[in-house]
């Protein structure tokens, strides 16, 4: 997939604007490829601070001037049906662009000022937070410790794929049931981050516990993840699989369906 068409596909998933099989596609992407999933963050932060900066608007009299303007060189070239924009208009179209470009790099200018110290002390905080849990979680002599970090991350308000990444492992190959679902815990938490919500999901075909498939097919199901539904199938027809993990997939896709 080249660049402009993830662009624009990631914008789209942004806004909501994708249909189901589309947005399948772009979670897809997101898994298999980090530098799709970086600029999908990239994207996100930026659609979020448009959203949240003021609507800038030129003044009543230079709106009406320029519609004034816009009207006259209509008029002016009517006879020809050929629309050419003369210097004055030009001008005009200018100064509209200015107001608006000139108010916008103000504002931004200011908060960027304003919020260069909450920046750095937050990650500085998230750094050492971060490093505390990795810690915990590579310990291989107590499980215990891996707990605990996985409820370290739990108790984050914004990740980053490194810590995704460590949980991710932590959920498919720690060898002891309750840091599974402890990373279980953690990662649900940003089950709205495409990246996570598909983890999720192919997750589930590798788990053996039966504690941690039950309790991430409840998670699935809370999602409406219509991508688990295939692997809820296999569930449901395995013979080697525990009655009560197979009733659940059963339920859960009478839930999703």
């Amino acid at each position: 997939m080249n660049k402009e068409t993830l662009e624009t596909l990631l914008i789209d998933y942004i806004d909501g604007r994708l249909t189901r099989k589309e947005r399948f596609q772009v979670e897809q992407e997101l898994v298999k490829n980090p530098e799709a999933f970086k600029l999908y963050e990239q994207l996100k932060e930026v659609i979020h601070a448009m959203d949240q900066s003021p609507k800038l608007e030129p003044s009543a009299i230079l709106a009406s001037s320029f519609s004034k303007q816009l009207q006259d060189e209509i008029a002016a070239n009517k006879k020809t049906n050929v629309f050419f924009m003369q210097p004055a208009f030009y001008r005009v179209a200018a100064a509209v662009a200015l107001l608006v470009i000139g108010g916008g790099m103000g504002y931004w200018i200011s908060k960027y000022q304003r919020q260069q110290e909450q920046l750095a002390v937050i990650q500085k905080q998230m750094e050492e937070t971060k490093l505390m849990m990795m810690s915990m979680l590579e310990n291989e002599q107590s499980a215990s410790q891996r707990v605990l970090g996985a409820t370290v991350a739990l108790k984050l308000d914004k990740t980053d794929q490194d810590i995704i990444n460590a949980l991710r492992t932590a959920l498919n190959e720690d060898p002891n049931t309750n840091v599974r679902l402890a990373a279980l815990d953690a990662l649900n938490k940003f089950n709205k981050e495409p990246y996570v919500r598909s983890l999720l999901i192919s997750s589930l075909s590798s788990q053996k516990d039966p504690n941690v498939q039950i309790a991430l097919i409840r998670i699935l199901v809370e999602m409406k993840a219509q991508g688990a539904v295939k692997e809820l199938q296999r569930i449901t027809t395995d013979d080697e699989m525990l009655k009560e993990v197979k009733d659940e997939a059963h339920a859960g896709l009478l839930k999703l369906s």
